[in-house]
């Protein structure tokens, strides 16, 4: 009898016989097109995409659950209200509803990043003080010294910790849904406008233009 015929036989419950490590070492694994796939390899490589720094963060701010009567009855889903931020001057803000928590967050997630804007800044403040209005919220948004910190509620807190901002001054007004309050923060965020780009010539030309009209009267009296 040969090696082969004197090894033991190992049968699986289905009554086929089990692979041994010899043979699986040389077989090869092959995808629809008939290339080699290398399984080790790939998985270094997932596990070096998860190790590799994400350009943005993300935070859940809120997730509701609703509910939708229909002719069955009533249909439960999920509502998630998510902000994204690169730390630095791009922030955005997404709303979706799913089935599952798992499937809003995505949603909303794909959301923010479609929704992504660039907002100027004053060092680590905004650049002058603004008020938004989104529906029934109305949030306040003022700069302030260093060292200060960030002066903020919930929603507010969340979405410019996400940012560049280090020092700030807000007060939410009106209405205190979160959703609306996003919108609110965000849009204050856009409407930032650098320090040197103020109009403030034109009004100091009509004041100088004022002043010269009654001298100029005087002179051709």
């Amino acid at each position: 009898m040969t090696e082969a015929e004197k090894q033991p036989k190992v049968i699986n419950k289905s009554g086929t016989l089990k692979m041994t490590d010899e043979v699986a070492a040389t077989r090869e694994q092959r995808d629809i097109g008939g290339r080699r796939m290398n399984r080790r390899n790939n998985r270094r490589d997932r596990n070096k995409a998860d190790l590799a720094p994400k350009e943005f963060d993300e935070v859940t701010i809120n997730i509701d659950r609703v509910s939708r009567t229909v002719a069955g009855g009533r249909r439960m889903r999920f509502k998630a209200l998510v902000a994204i931020g690169n730390h630095k001057n791009k922030v955005g803000v997404g709303v979706a509803k799913g089935n599952d928590v798992t499937s809003a967050v995505q949603k909303a997630t794909t959301r923010a990043k479609k929704n992504l804007i660039t907002f100027n800044m004053d060092g680590e403040t905004i650049c002058h003080e603004v008020e938004t209005k989104a529906t029934g919220a109305n949030v306040l948004m003022k700069p302030a010294a260093p060292g200060t910190g960030i002066i903020a509620g919930g929603v507010v807190r969340s979405i410019i910790g996400l940012t560049g901002i280090k020092n700030l001054i807000s007060k939410s007004l009106g209405s205190t849904n979160k959703i609306n309050i996003a919108y609110a923060v965000v849009e204050g965020l856009r409407q930032q406008v650098p320090r040197k780009d103020w109009n403030t010539t034109p009004a100091k030309k009509e004041k100088a233009e004022e002043k010269a009209a009654p001298e100029a009267k005087k002179e051709t009296k």
